[in-house]
């Protein structure tokens, strides 16, 4: 860990909260589990953003004038024999480049102190539980001394809208770390791709977990700390269900498999879908579907350069999307009308109902804001097709090199009255990860094949 890229965070982050500001921020709790067993910890991701710090039972304080204070736990030789090495107060300052660190138990103490003579004390709103409450407690114990002199800050504002906009754009480090993980989860997608053909091919029973099980092994023997979310593994009808998770589902000869998994690597997450038959062919009715999918995803991948808005990609979607339903039969013409009238109605929701993107960083669906800051003022009104509400629309955030965001349409077909039997039950997506670049952007999780004819190949070998 190079800890001057923290440091530098820290100094950028003290100048937006102005000389007398103070910023507070705890990391992430541990978990419970069931009895005394608690799930496997995670930081919170603005903390680590700040410090490298992987520790729970933290804090870090930010003053305007550029001084950074941690709190964290006492070294305690007989608990890191049960729970691991602790860094320790003493050790912390040297290691992480902080101006000082004390225990976590002299919090209490500590802080009234700091917040002494601040005009404004910044936070993450909405984000831990009662930490308004404690900040309120240290704020009521200097209200309590003004007459000894004591200058409570007077306002209280939220910490998120700073480190928002400063996790939006990835710097270089944050950038080859991404790109690593883009990596290490296309290698696990290909692991479980080749697999599913081959124990079908030697006439063996496949699950949906044993596939996830290979991803997990890839993940974690290219260095994964963890899964980036609950990997969806999806055989048959259960890929139309956007959320399913890998469960004990028969994956048959015959029918898709999607999987939707990534891996986190040093704090950044990666976002991968792929669609394949099971079997490694893809039937007829599977493939014009497929490269609907593909031909809508390329036409994003062909508006997402710097300065575009981010909603260019799901424009260009959608109308590739909703044209290929009426081409293929899912949508009837002489009932929805033309192209325009299919996306003016939003006729094309029924098979795919989600959105193009979203940002991607230290979480999955990373922190950062989709208007552009300087026109949130600029608004129109408009009523929704679907469900008759009133729309306000503000203009998109406009991409900038560095931002990195996932490009996934998709495809979902349940049975219904008038929907052509012969893609009854399939679900599609295709999804990777961009960095938005002058030029274009580019696809670091292009290590597993996307088109038709690379991923039957791949499976037949």
């Amino acid at each position: 860990m190079n800890p001057s890229l923290y440091t530098q965070r820290r100094a950028k982050l003290a100048k937006l909260l102005g000389p007398k500001g103070v910023a507070i921020l705890p990391t992430a709790p541990e978990q419970q589990r069931n009895s005394d067993s608690d799930f496997l910890y995670r930081f919170d991701s603005y903390f680590y953003y700040l410090t490298g710090f992987t520790e729970p039972k933290a804090w870090l304080v930010i003053t305007g004038d550029g001084k950074t204070t941690m709190f964290c736990q006492p070294k305690d030789m007989e608990r890191e024999i049960w729970d691991g090495f602790r860094l320790g107060p003493d050790a912390a300052p040297a290691q992480l480049g902080l101006d000082a660190a004390f225990s976590i138990a002299d919090l209490d103490q500590q802080l009234p102190a700091m917040l002494d003579g601040r005009d404004a004390v910044w936070y993450p709103f909405a984000t831990h539980k009662a930490l308004e409450t404690r900040i309120d407690g240290w704020l009521g114990s200097l209200r309590a001394r003004v007459r000894y002199g004591t200058l409570c800050p007077e306002q209280q504002r939220d910490l998120r809208g700073l480190l928002d906009e400063m996790r939006l754009v990835k710097d270089g480090h944050e950038q080859d770390t991404m790109r690593r993980a883009g990596q290490i989860s296309a290698g696990a997608h290909i692991r479980a791709m080749q697999l599913c053909a081959r124990m079908l091919r030697d006439g063996q029973p496949v699950r949906e977990y044993q596939l996830d099980a290979e991803l997990l092994h890839e993940f974690r023997r290219h260095g994964s700390q963890y899964p980036a979310y609950g990997s969806i593994v999806a055989a048959g009808a259960n890929a139309c269900v956007l959320h399913y998770r890998a469960d004990a589902g028969e994956v048959r000869s015959g029918e898709l498999v999607l999987i939707d998994a990534g891996c986190e690597l040093d704090g950044y997450a990666s976002d991968i879908t792929r669609t394949f038959p099971a079997n490694g062919t893809f039937t007829g009715p599977q493939r014009a579907l497929y490269e609907l999918v593909l031909a809508s995803q390329e036409a994003a991948i062909a508006v997402t350069r710097a300065g575009a808005r981010f909603t260019d990609p799901h424009q260009a979607t959608v109308k590739v999307l909703a044209q290929g339903m009426l081409d293929v039969g899912l949508l009837d013409k002489n009932k929805v009308g033309t192209l325009d009238d299919v996306i003016e109605k939003r006729a094309y929701f029924q098979f795919y109902m989600h959105r193009t993107g979203h940002w991607l960083g230290m979480d999955v669906h990373d922190c950062g804001g989709y208007l552009e800051p300087g026109e949130i003022g600029q608004t129109s009104e408009r009523k929704d097709a679907l469900t008759g509400e009133t729309i306000i629309d503000r203009p998109a955030r406009i991409l900038q090199p560095g931002m990195v965001l996932t490009i996934e349409p998709g495809l979902y077909v349940r049975p219904a009255a008038g929907v052509p039997e012969q893609f009854h039950n399939i679900g599609i997506r295709i999804e990777d990860d961009a960095i938005v670049t002058d030029a274009g952007c580019e696809l670091i999780s292009r290590g597993v094949p996307v088109t038709v004819q690379a991923i039957e190949a791949l499976m037949r070998g």
